[in-house]
Order: structure tokens, then sequence, then C-alpha cells
């Protein structure tokens, strides 16, 4: 696993928010169900989202939580920096307290250059991005596609999801 299961989770859920219509939120417990996540674990990952300004929460019978941003503008960096922090990816791999180019640990070579893509991954993709790119994987699949207004070309019970 490159990041924790918490910002995996976090990951899916903006996915799940990312898809829904403009100005529409959803029930931490229905997107928990959704996406298969702990809905205790969940509720608690949104509702600290939303205090790092990803999410908006709303009360009241249509409330919920909603992405702040548009789906194309919120990062996949920003999500896992509110859950996890970067300062976590900056260690070293083996837990040396000390690695660097001058002085690396046995992996630091190889890693280093991993670690550089997965970053990169995670600061140009967005969860608009993800969210058309698996509306189009879902559709080519016949699978009913997770955006409003997408027809599918027949209906499953599951839909394919990301590999973030």
């Amino acid at each position: 696993m490159i990041y924790s299961r918490s910002a995996e989770y976090a990951i899916r859920a903006s996915l799940h928010l990312g898809s829904l219509e403009d100005g529409k939120c959803a029930m931490a417990k229905d997107i928990a169900a959704d996406e298969e996540i702990p809905a205790h674990f969940l509720a608690k990952l949104l509702q600290q989202l939303a205090r790092k300004g990803l999410l908006k929460s709303q009360k009241g019978p249509s409330g919920g939580f909603c992405l702040r941003l548009k789906a194309k503008d919120v990062r996949l960096i920003d999500i896992v920096d509110a859950v996890d922090g970067l300062e976590h990816y900056a260690k070293c791999i083996v837990g040396f307290p000390e690695c660097n180019d001058r002085m690396g640990c046995p992996m630091h070579d190889s890693w280093i250059a991993l670690h550089s893509r997965i970053m990169d991954y995670l600061r140009r993709n967005t969860v608009g991005r993800l969210v058309r790119q698996m509306d189009a994987r879902n559709q080519a699949a016949g699978r009913k596609s997770r955006v409003k207004g997408l027809k599918p070309a027949r209906e499953s019970k599951k839909t394919l999801r990301p590999s973030v």
C-alpha cells in the first residue's frame, strides 16, 4: 500500500461526491454503503475533509456532504495531505533517520524515482479526471455510469473503481 487506508477511503468518497450533480450532497451512510466503507470510519474522514476545507457539510433533509470546489479542481494530493499529511511521505522507506542522495538507505535510489512518480500522479490528477475515466471504463464495460446524465449500455450492480 502506497498510502493509508484512510487516504484510500477519502479518495473513494471524494470520487463518489465528484460524480454527483452540482449542488447535490450525499449522506455519509449512503456513501459508505455504495463504496463499501465502514460507516463510522467514513463519517470521521468526511468531517476531517470538511475541516480541511475540501468538503462542505449541510444539515437538513437534503443535506450531507459535497465537494467545496468543482471536482476538476480537487487534486488527489490535497486529499492525501488532508488525511495523512505529506510529511509521512518524505520519510525514509526503510525507516533510517537520515536518508538522502549523499547517505541513502539500500532502497533510496530505486525508491526516490518511484516516490517521485507517485507524488507527480497525485499532483496531476483530480477527482474530476478520475470520475471521467471511471465513467468511460464503466460505459465500455456496459456498467452503470456514476455521473448523472450518462446512459449505460446495460445495468449492473457493481461499477468499476479506479485504481488510485
